[in-house]
This record gives C-alpha cells, sequence and structure tokens, in this order.
C-alpha cells in the first residue's frame, strides 16, 4: 500500500495525475505528509527487496519530530513477525515508487535489533537509541534535553 492509496482528505489529489516534479504538486506533499498517509507504506531497499512495512511513526514529545519508523520485517500472515525500529533518518521516501528506501539488505535487517509487539523497547532510553543509530549508520538529532 502506499501514501496516494491511504489520502483520505485527497492532500495528494493533484499529485496523482502524470509525475510532476517534486515543486510541481499542489498542496502538502511530498515536502510535508500526513502521518496516517505512511503507516502501512512498503520499505524497500535499494535493490529492490521488499522490507515490510512501516507499523508507526514514533515521535518524540519534547521536540515535535519524528525519532522512528517501527517496521514489521518477516514472519507468515503475522505469525512470527518482528518489529524494527529505523531512525527515521535511515529512510527516503521514494515519490516514483510511492513508497519508502532503507538502505540495507535483507540479511543487516534480519539482524538488527528487533523486537515482537508484547516486548518494546525503552525508545527514550539514549543509549538504547545510540547503539540503534551506529547500527544503521545515522547521527541521532540533538533534543535540547541534555544541555
Amino acid at each position: 500500500m502506499n501514501y496516494l492509496d491511504r489520502d483520505t482528505y485527497g492532500m495528494y489529489k493533484s499529485a496523482q495525475h502524470g509525475n510532476p516534479p517534486l515543486g510541481a504538486y499542489h498542496g502538502p506533499g511530498p515536502g510535508l505528509m500526513g502521518a496516517d498517509t505512511l503507516i502501512g507504506n512498503d520499505v524497500y531497499n535499494p535493490a529492490g527487496d521488499d522490507l515490510g512495512d512501516v507499523k508507526e511513526i514514533m515521535l518524540n514529545m519534547h521536540t515535535g519530530r519524528i525519532a522512528y519508523a517501527v517496521l514489521s520485517f518477516g514472519g507468515f500472515m503475522g505469525m512470527g513477525e518482528r518489529l524494527f525500529a529505523v531512525p527515521w533518518e535511515a529512510l527516503t521516501l521514494d515519490t516514483s515508487n510511492k513508497r519508502f528506501t532503507l538502505n540495507v539488505s535483507k540479511e543487516k535487517l534480519d539482524n538488527a535489533p528487533g523486537f515482537d509487539k508484547d516486548h518494546w523497547p525503552d525508545m527514550a532510553d539514549t543509549r538504547w537509541a545510540a547503539d540503534l543509530h551506529t547500527y544503521y549508520g545515522t547521527t541521532p538529532y540533538s533534543d535540547g534535553l541534555n544541555h
């Protein structure tokens, strides 16, 4: 599924006709996107491997910034599915294919620190966050709380 399919308010309606350049859209996308339209979007790597889909978007309530996207990957028909927090900075919106791109192999994602739906990590823990950013090669933003 993609953000155009989930656009119940018509935010991206003008983008559906043809494939105009980024600056030619009338409406908020793709520079500003509705969070609800992004949940459920597919995630692929540059090799074209399906890495799952976005299950949740985690917001830092102190800064208002998006901290992580929670992806589902693996399992069969919902059984054995693992969840992965991915730093928002590691994802790129692919407007041509209407999906996200994450620059990791299936194997790297399969070996990433994951969790199941009944055992979420403490995502506010700075050590957990630092380890996650190191794994994905991203730099955590400063939330101003450590100064």
